[in-house]
């Protein structure tokens, strides 16, 4: 079709005409929240680096979860800074860790919202890294048995999900193979599957305090260079009993989120991380950008390149212009 024949602005003319033959809508069901739990009461520490971001207390936590699901939000992602860490993370898996607690309280205050725990080491080791650390390399297999232990205990916590963020090769068979024995078959994983090693990601690691020590993570996280890899990525965690599939980071990973959408059958979560929402939030209040417009933009573009659902701190702001 060609002009004059085909006028694609016909089309655009009215708000009305714009949303009738709208390809992509975003809706509050899309988002999660994901939000950072730490020891005390009456705990609201500022998150520089993500305005609007707290360290909180089990009681503010709750308070910000019940907002959220008023505001339609479904579910929320529970991160934990502990009050010590240790070589093995030993509260990671520890039936009274501090997510272990937040996961009772907000499913007792919330019953009918989905809590997702992250499941991963680098916030509970006092070297930062994701798994079992021996010398200066991380363990891969000595690992598995205590992501597994984790799993499970947020499981017996009453988590209605777990999601492993670690990228150790085989930690999802491992945490299903637990959750099936110990009569848990019915908590689904949410696989970070395609888990990029990210500059994206500094703001997170100032919330979770979870840097790492020494070195870094290009030895288990994603070359950023890499496309095909990430098929085998998803693929292999597809197979070892995964239900959602993750990309992370979101924006600069729409080609992969597309490529996974194409490639895998099951839901494809993508996480909005908090480098894409600091540099927003910082150019918002430089006054180069409409902060909010640009916001609903890239959650737009995140949903239209294939992910079913968004882990993103600009949830609560979506929510609110979502439901007007």
């Amino acid at each position: 079709m060609l002009f004059p024949d085909y006028r694609p602005r016909r089309m655009r003319q009215s708000e009305t005409l714009r949303k009738m033959v709208r390809e992509t809508a975003l809706s509050t069901s899309d988002l999660i929240l994901p939000l950072f739990a730490i020891d005390g009461k009456g705990v609201k520490n500022p998150i520089d680096a993500m305005p609007g971001h707290y360290q909180l207390s089990i009681d503010n936590l709750v308070n910000v979860a019940v907002e959220a699901f008023e505001r339609g939000i479904p579910a929320v992602i529970l991160f934990g800074i502990p009050a010590r860490k240790d070589a093995l993370g030993t509260q990671a898996y520890a039936k009274d860790g501090i997510v272990q607690r937040a996961v009772k309280a907000v499913k007792n205050k919330l019953p009918d919202m989905v809590v997702i725990t992250d499941v991963c080491l680098c916030e509970y080791t006092d070297h930062g890294h994701c798994g079992f650390v021996d010398g200066h390399t991380v363990d891969n297999d000595a690992t598995l048995d205590l992501l597994a232990k984790a799993a499970l205990s947020h499981a017996n916590a009453g988590a209605d999900m777990v999601a492993p963020s670690d990228m150790m090769d085989g930690r999802v068979a491992e945490i299903r193979a637990i959750l099936d024995e110990n009569n848990f078959s019915g908590i689904p994983i949410m696989s970070y599957a395609v888990k990029y090693c990210s500059a994206y990601y500094g703001p997170f690691r100032e919330a979770a305090q979870s840097a790492p020590q020494f070195g870094d993570r290009r030895t288990y996280q994603m070359d950023p260079a890499n496309a095909r890899e990430a098929i085998r990525e998803a693929t292999m965690d597809v197979e070892e009993g995964a239900d959602i599939i993750m990309v992370k980071p979101a924006l600069p990973y729409l080609d992969i989120i597309c490529r996974i959408r194409d490639e895998v059958d099951l839901p494809v979560a993508a996480y909005n991380v908090s480098g894409e929402f600091s540099m927003i939030k910082a150019a918002e209040k430089m006054g180069w950008i409409d902060g909010p417009k640009v916001m609903m933009e890239s959650l737009t573009a995140i949903k239209r390149a294939g992910a079913d659902m968004i882990l993103t701190y600009f949830a609560m702001e979506a929510a609110a212009l979502i439901n007007g």
